[in-house]
């Protein structure tokens, strides 16, 4: 008989307009990750979760012209760090050029994040970010 095991998790989720700006995203996700004690315990995580945010954001309202959402999951294991938002068409990473403002988005978020994917859903797309803090300081 194969034991069961439950999963606990915690969550937050918040509508950002476009016209938010980035800063109420980086500051929302800032608020949550201090109840996670990552201040003090991971404090290279924090900063590449609010790049990330950020950065994610950032295409969202750019590339998708519309609102998006960004959802915050801790399992103990990993922060998911998701941003929807209605635009179907799948983000690339590309090669900038040197002169472009843009387009390292996701080279950032690649370099910072444990892992990442793009989810293709009925009503746009889901891009996610995993974070996971070093064993050591893992929040309780």
């Amino acid at each position: 008989m194969e034991e069961q095991v439950s999963l606990t998790a915690v969550g937050w989720a918040r509508s950002l307009p476009t016209s938010s700006g980035v800063k109420a995203a980086r500051d929302w996700t800032r608020e949550h990750l201090r109840s996670l004690h990552w201040y003090t315990t991971a404090p290279d995580v924090v900063d590449a979760v609010l790049l990330t945010v950020s950065e994610l954001v950032t295409n969202a309202h750019v590339h998708a012209g519309d609102d998006a959402q960004l959802i915050l999951t801790w399992d103990h294991e990993c922060l998911h760090v998701t941003v929807h938002d209605p635009d179907p068409d799948l983000p690339e990473p590309r090669e900038p050029s040197d002169s472009a403002l843009g387009g390292r988005g996701l080279m950032l978020v690649d370099a910072v994040a444990d892992d990442w994917q793009v989810r293709p859903c009925s009503k746009g797309k889901d891009v996610i970010a995993c974070f996971q803090p070093p064993a050591a300081h893992s929040a309780r």
